[in-house]
């Protein structure tokens, strides 16, 4: 792993996810970016000191050369850091699983599918909410036609917790500096993740967008608020609405998906029960580990229905599926069907270019703007 040392967040979910099924062990890092306290942080989690890095590229050359090599690298930095993180691994001939958004810019974003292409290694994506057994559910019911043609796509993430300033706090300090984050605040922290998942459970790709975007606290460098309607291929329409200063929301992603022959609505928050209603029919509760579910929610459900399952679950099925993809590569056979589901980074080069698009609408006053990736 690279990041997630003493008081971040995110690395300590990616940890917890990645040993949730048993596919992986975590034996080296580069934890933080003071060289004594990531050895120090790698020695706290049990890790051989000789594995407990100073810095990513001393990491990366140096787990190249060993027979006992890491399978990949988990890159859970501040988005800045990605491309350059990335890159190197991937030179160094080591697969690699990385937080979202890819990177900050769509050139750096491009220059990583290039070396993917040309290293022929995995690259994941953790866009977690796609692995969420009733989000894979409505992606299988979408695919048989249940909804017959899509015409529109509804998406939100509502939080609230940058709603005023919180001086010190590490994670909002990060996010809200353009030099970290990238130009995008709630548009690259939680805009994407409803981007990408608007697009893997309906199977279209957005073609063209206007966007509106707004810092409401006083002084913040980035948005924290996002309105963007959005054009898909084969003409449905949608909308994305993203906030981190939505008063009372603690983490509120839902998404809604309406067919010509019926709809379906599922949210993160009760993420147990999938809704789906056919046209002129009552409406129908669809729930995890129950009855008729599809073979692909069945697969990323690991205790039965009435035990519930959530964020960390639906992330461990993100670390398996990577697992699958890394062995397969390692054999060089094709990979289970399942795990191509996995974000990669085709996905990622979607988000920065949403990013982008997204930011440049926004400062014309809302132009439509084409997606170019």
């Amino acid at each position: 792993m690279v990041g997630g040392g003493e008081g971040a967040f995110i690395g300590g979910v990616h940890r917890m996810a990645a040993r949730l099924d048993g596919h992986w062990d975590l034996v080296a890092g580069n934890f933080q970016s003071d060289p004594d306290k990531s050895i120090a942080f790698g020695k706290s989690m049990g890790i051989d000191a000789a594995r407990a890095y100073p810095d990513f590229r001393t990491m990366a050359a140096s787990e190249a050369r060993r027979d006992d090599r890491i399978d990949a690298v988990s890159i859970v930095t501040p988005n800045s850091t990605h491309h350059a993180i990335a890159r190197e691994f991937l030179l160094a001939g080591i697969a690699v699983i990385c937080d979202k958004p890819v990177t900050t810019t769509l050139r750096h974003a491009q220059d990583l599918a290039d070396v993917v292409r040309q290293t022929g290694l995995p690259f994941i994506l953790t866009h977690n909410y796609s692995g969420y057994p009733m989000t894979r559910q409505a992606r299988a019911m979408v695919e048989a036609g249940d909804l017959g043609a899509i015409r529109i796509v509804q998406v939100e993430y509502a939080q609230d917790w940058l709603a005023r300033d919180i001086p010190g706090n590490k994670q909002a300090d990060w996010r809200g500096d353009p030099a970290k984050a990238g130009a995008g605040g709630a548009l690259g922290d939680i805009a994407t993740h409803a981007f990408q998942l608007a697009e893997f459970v309906s199977g279209l790709s957005a073609t063209n967008l206007a966007a509106d975007l707004e810092a409401f606290v006083p002084g913040r460098k980035v948005d924290d608020n996002v309105n963007v309607m959005l054009r898909f291929s084969g003409g449905a329409k949608g909308m994305l609405w993203a906030s981190q200063v939505a008063t009372g929301s603690v983490n509120g992603l839902r998404l809604r998906v309406f067919g010509d022959k019926g709809g379906l609505e599922w949210a993160q928050e009760t993420p147990e029960t999938l809704l789906f209603t056919p046209l002129g029919e009552q409406q129908r509760i669809i729930r995890r580990g129950g009855a008729g579910v599809s073979q692909l929610a069945t697969h990323a459900t690991r205790v039965p229905g009435g035990h519930p399952e959530g964020y960390l679950e639906g992330f461990a099925q993100i670390y398996t599926d990577a697992a699958e993809l890394i062995r397969a590569h390692h054999d060089k056979r094709e990979p289970n069907t399942f795990a191509k589901l996995v974000p990669g980074i085709a996905d990622g080069v979607r988000g920065v270019a949403f990013i982008e698009a997204a930011i440049g609408s926004s400062k014309a006053n809302g132009q439509w703007t084409t997606l170019t990736a």
